[in-house]
This record gives structure tokens, sequence and C-alpha cells, in this order.
């Protein structure tokens, strides 16, 4: 008997900068990943942008820009979010793909710039909510079920540019208009919604970036007091306008580190840095209420919260319904100098000699995705989403259009195993989204050919291709896990 309940949701995850293109189509507003260019494993992606006096220029993504710029488009660069695998006017075709596949669930994001183009108009976009409209009412007609993050990174560039985004509390009430737009657009068509993705990520960048200045952790921390506050509010929102609806926390990697040692010192700050990373922002989501340690995080960077009352009082009202994480690797704290350390494009802490690790240095950990489920439900027992996990890799697709990525099967197989056993352990599991389930575009660098999908997509890292989708073996290994409700994992193609 498989031990995924009956009612399991299986599915896939993409977000709307990696996969629907049209950029600048159907009244869109620009967005950060519009004006950010491709970049590689080793090579850092640039935002580009013009200066008062008209000189083109550009800075690393995750730096600090230079004074008196306006991001923009220049010609001649190239933008992967442009196009990405345009699912804006492919989505009939991959839904039915998805659900040839037998998806329950397809978690997407909804384009704040397609609904508000500039984040503070009045009135919305109507072609961008009759977009979306078109899209849930398609994977209605096959009975999946939509997942909606209504924040996947992207804000308005204009929002961003004019009002300083997150760092300015006013955007709370733009976000206030933005979800009761789509929460009463979309009522009866969408049940399941995700405010922020990996909301934590913001405090979790100074740990990842080398040299990251302490005024940069400072703005992370009032940026995520605003967001907290947003999250909140639109839980209520979203509970006035149908009580039906299920509003859950996104949390970035789970609380899944180790002290690379039995030293006491490398298991406090283990515990300190989980405690930064991770609870800081699932405590204030799930609980209502910033946690105990809070204030020695705030003290070590010399950090005075800016709050209203009514801040507080919001947070505890509009505590979240489930808890959802992504899940991709396991990392190592540890005091001790010269160790080697893991990581491609971000710094992924000192490497663990009991692991695998991938193309891109990310450590294969079946074992910790349990341990991250069973550490969140313990703390929180709220039902549990596992809204992204997967692998990124190189795959080959032959003469015969196939592509045989036994090794994604592996990884994958290995992955539900454990989400199995963390059922058995008495988890509340509910759903599992894997990550980029057609091919799109890379979040950290921009690529095509860091490869997540169960559908390959024929595009490469600078933007050729046809664009035609064609099936890997894991497809239908992943058609085969779903039919039998996670029992069949056996691998035919070997």
């Amino acid at each position: 008997m498989s031990k995924f309940p009956k009612d399991f949701l299986w599915g896939g995850a993409v977000a709307a900068n990696q996969c629907e293109g049209a950029y600048n189509l159907g009244g869109k507003g620009l967005t950060s990943s519009d004006v950010t260019t491709a970049g590689t494993q080793t090579n850092p992606r640039y935002i580009t942008y013009i200066d008062e006096d008209g000189n083109l220029g550009k800075y690393r993504q995750f730096e600090s820009a230079p004074k008196n710029i306006t991001r923009t488009v220049i010609e001649g660069e190239y933008y992967p979010s442009h196009v990405a695998i345009d699912f804006y006017h492919r989505y009939k075709e991959d839904i039915a793909l998805f659900a040839e596949m037998g998806f329950k669930i397809f978690r997407m994001s909804i384009a704040w710039s397609r609904i508000f183009p500039k984040g503070i108009e009045e009135k919305p976009n109507q072609e961008g909510l009759n977009y979306y409209r078109n899209v849930f009412e398609e994977l209605k007609k096959y009975n999946i079920e939509p997942l909606v993050t209504i924040q996947h990174y992207d804000v308005p560039l204009y929002l961003d540019e004019k009002l300083n985004g997150w760092n300015n509390r006013e955007t709370i009430s733009h976000f206030d208009r933005y979800v009761k737009t789509i929460f009463t657009e979309y009522k009866g068509l969408v049940k399941y919604w995700l405010t922020f993705n990996e909301i934590n990520s913001a405090l979790m960048m100074k740990d990842l970036i080398p040299n990251y200045p302490i005024s940069a952790i400072r703005q992370s921390l009032q940026l995520l007091h605003y967001q907290f506050v947003a999250s909140a509010r639109a839980v209520k929102i979203a509970h006035e306008i149908d009580p039906n609806y299920v509003v859950g926390c996104m949390i970035a990697g789970g609380p899944c580190s180790y002290p690379l040692t039995c030293d006491p010192q490398d298991v406090i700050l283990n515990q300190i840095k989980t405690q930064e990373s991770i609870y800081y922002s699932a405590d204030v989501m799930c609980r209502g209420e910033y946690p105990y340690f809070a204030k020695r995080i705030w003290n070590e960077f010399d950090f005075k919260l800016e709050a209203t009352e009514e801040d507080f009082i919001d947070l505890k009202e509009g505590k979240v319904d489930m808890v959802t994480f992504s899940y991709y690797m396991s990392t190592c704290n540890t005091t001790k100098k010269d160790v080697e350390t893991a990581g491609g494009n971000f710094s992924m802490g000192a490497k663990n000699p009991h692991l695998k690790y991938s193309e891109w240095g990310w450590a294969i950990d079946p074992d910790g995705l349990r341990y991250s489920l069973n550490e969140f439900y313990a703390r929180y027992q709220l039902p549990i989403m596992v809204v992204e996990n997967g692998l990124g890799a190189i795959d080959e697709i032959d003469e015969n259009n196939e592509v045989h990525d036994n090794y994604r099967i592996e990884y994958l197989r290995e992955h539900i195993k454990a989400m199995s056993e963390a059922i058995e352990d008495g988890v509340n599991l509910i759903a599992y989204t894997y990550w980029g389930c057609i091919d799109l575009i890379s979040a950290s660098t921009g690529e095509m050919k860091k490869r997540y999908g169960f559908i390959y997509v024929d595009k490469d890292n600078e933007g050729n291709g046809s664009l035609d989708r064609y099936k890997k073996d894991s497809f239908y290994w992943y058609k085969k896990v779903i039919e039998s409700n996670g029992k069949d994992l056996e691998d035919e193609t070997k």
C-alpha cells in the first residue's frame, strides 16, 4: 500500500518570470527580471540601466545599484525573461502535457505587473486578469488544482523605482489592492494561495554572498517586516472574500542544515543560522509574532524595528493556514577555517563529506527532506506542501528527440521515498509540486542548459531554438508514480 494519502496532490511548479515570456504584451509592465541579463554558473547576471546623463550601464545582480539610475532594457542585450519558454502563448499545450502526466495540482505565479503594470494604479489591467482566468479555466478543464504564488520575487519595476519597493511601508497598501483584486476575480477558480515566494531569502543572502554589508541586512529586516504585515493582511482579506481559501507561507530551503562537526561551537552556530534563515520568518507567519530570538538578531546587527501597534495585531490575526517550502539541498555550518566549500553561483557553506553533489555544486540529500518535514511539522502542526524540489542538470536530446534522464528519476525516487517516510513519521504532508516540471529559465543563472523539467524545451542559453516540447524519460516515470500514488517508483528505462 502507498503511504501517501489517497487525496495527495501530485504536481509541478513554475514561476511567471521564468516561463511566461511576453514581457511587453497584454498591457504588462516591466519587472526586475525584464532588465536582468543571462549569466552562467560562473558568470553573474547583470541588471541594465540608464543614468541621469543618458549613459547606459549594468551592475551585478544582488549588488548595490549605482545612484541616480533608472533600470531599463538595452538594445543588444539578451534578457531570458522576455521570451522565456513562451508559456504565455503555449499554456494550453503545456497544461495538456501536465494533464497527461496526471497532475492533481499545478503551482504557478501571477505577475503583479500584468494586473497592475506600475503597481500603483487604482484599476487593474483587464487583459491581464483575463489571461490568468483563461489559464485557471484550462487547468480546471483537466481537474488540476491551481496553487498560486502572489509574488514570486518580481515587483512592478515602477513601484520599485519610484517608491523603493518593499523598503517603503506604502507598498503594503498597493499589495492590499492587488490581493483584493485577484482574490475577488478568481473566487471559485483558485483555492490554494501562497503570499511571498521564499520570503526568508532576504535574510539568507548575507550567508550566500561574500562581504554582504550590514546596512543591507538592516534593510532586509525592515523590508521583511513590511512583507510579513502584507502577508498577514492578505490572509485576512482572503478569508473575508472566501472562507474556503487556503493561504500559506513559502519558505526557502527547509530547516535542513547540519553542524559540520560535533564541536559544540559548530552545533550552536548551526542552531543560530537555522533560527536566522528559517524560523525567524516562518515563526512570524505561522505563529503570528516574532520569535524569542528576534531581539538577539536585531541587537547583533544594531537594528531597530519600525512598526506600529496595528502591525502586531495584523500579524496575530493573519496567521497562515499551511506551511510550504522549497527543498533542493542541505548545507553545513562550521566555525572552522579553511574547509572545503560547496556551491556554484552562490556560496553554499562547508562541503558535506557524506553527500554527493550536482553539476551546480548542490548537495543531494533526500534524508534532509524527511528531516525538514519533521522539523516544520513538529514546530507548527500545520498541513505541509513541498512546493519546490528538483534536479538541475545538462540534458542531452538525441536524434529521436528523446532525453534519457535517469539521474533525475534517481534523484526524484529518493526524495519521494523520503516524503513517504515523513508521512509514516506522522507528518501531514498534503502536496508535492516538482520544480520546473517543464524546462524554464534558471532564476539564479538565467541559463536554459540547467534543466529541471520532465518536458524538454528546445531553447539554448542564447535564446535560440524552436521552443518545441519533447517528453523526457522522467515524464513517463512521473506519470507512473502519480498513477500509483507514489507506490511504483521503479525505473523501467534502465
